[in-house]
């Protein structure tokens, strides 16, 4: 099968690259560069020298060209491809916002600044968080040419975090709390003063506090967690970080459990029945996510961190509860080059053609 790739050039699109040539199923590739038309990807990333032969076509030429059809380009500019792929009865997978909002125009223009240009394409349009929508894109991706909206890369670790307490109703009262810290990586390859190397090494800064656009994603996200369980979804805030490091996100996210208009007693040393309460969860945790392949809950007593799944699709999850007993504590980590772009997309083509889910993401995380 020949996957297409628009825009490869970028850093999640030269991460397909990377992760389509090694799988299975997959026996071509036809990337596209809107600014690097004529060239050659490994021109541009020298890692690909002698492992991938191809040049950079236009993207309606990659479009044309392919089997499925990845785009790896900036929000709002993809609907014209996707509908290009539709008419081709072919899949597309949108690693912008693009698709993340279903029908809801007016979240994504009040956040994105522009209108849909087709908005009849959300129609045949899914969510691509596999771990809450599986059978939704499995079923429609049966019916016609479907079009997955992939999650952005904050959302994925917050939403699967937090997914087995707002499902199975462990949240009380009051709003969830999530800081998370993030790879530079995830600022895109092109240059900007934020991402500059004497601004933004050996230190952690938060950004966009308050504002980040992120922010109704994750709160769509989780509503419709809480829903499975018939339960309402609980208020967010979100503050994100850039970290010094290429790779990763780390979210540690706070879920209150105290009932309503209970006071929490003060901080207090660990005690064996607060430290057993952590273990259940932790245990319902492990249950809830006994059948997924890259949710890893780590035992009671171990932290996840962002360099344990570097590379991997894996998002690794450890569970805490405070020693008052009235906060869940849940450490979420991923790699947002893998489970938080590439990877997550590669998963979604895997259940749209009926592969193996793990198919061509079976790596380990590296050790460094």
């Amino acid at each position: 099968m020949i996957a297409g790739i628009i825009g490869a050039t970028g850093y999640a699109g030269a991460e397909l690259v990377r992760l389509l040539a090694g799988h299975p199923h997959i026996t071509g590739l036809s990337l596209g560069s809107v600014s690097h038309e004529g060239g050659r990807i490994d021109a541009l990333y020298p890692n690909f020298f002698k492992g991938i032969d191809a040049g950079l076509e236009s993207p309606e030429a990659v479009a044309d060209a392919s089997e499925i059809v990845f785009s790896a380009l900036p929000h709002g500019v993809g609907e014209d491809y996707a509908k290009r792929c539709g008419d081709r009865g072919i899949p597309f997978i949108d690693l912008s916002a693009d698709f993340r909002f279903d029908d809801d125009e007016e979240t994504f223009t009040a956040w994105y600044g522009k209108p849909y240009r087709y908005p009849q394409l959300r129609e045949r349009s899914v969510y691509g968080l596999p771990e809450l929508n599986r059978q939704r894109i499995r079923d429609m991706a049966a019916r016609f040419p479907v079009i997955i909206g992939n999650p952005g890369c904050y959302p994925t670790a917050a939403s699967l975090g937090v997914f087995p307490a707002l499902e199975r109703g462990l949240a009380g009262p009051g709003p969830v709390i999530v800081d998370a810290a993030s790879g530079i990586s995830g600022g895109g390859r092109d240059a900007a003063r934020a991402f500059h190397y004497p601004e933004c090494a050996d230190s952690v800064a938060p950004y966009k506090v308050g504002c980040h656009r992120h922010s109704p994603e994750i709160s769509r996200n989780f509503r419709m967690m809480a829903a499975r369980g018939n339960r309402e979804g609980p208020a967010l805030i979100f503050t994100p970080h850039l970290a010094p490091m290429i790779r990763g996100i780390l979210a540690t996210i706070y879920v209150p459990l105290a009932a309503s208009g209970e006071s929490p007693p003060p901080p207090r040393p660990p005690s064996a029945e607060i430290e057993g309460r952590g273990a259940e969860i932790r245990d319902l945790y492990a249950e809830f996510y006994r059948e997924e392949p890259f949710v890893r809950v780590l035992p009671f007593g171990s932290a996840a961190a962002s360099g344990r799944v570097r590379q991997s699709n894996f998002c690794d999850i450890s569970v805490h509860l405070d020693t008052a007993g009235t906060t869940l504590i849940i450490v979420s980590a991923i790699d947002n080059m893998v489970k938080g772009a590439a990877g997550q997309a590669v998963q979604n083509m895997n259940i749209i053609f009926g592969f193996a889910e793990t198919a061509g993401l079976g790596a380990l995380p590296a050790a460094v």
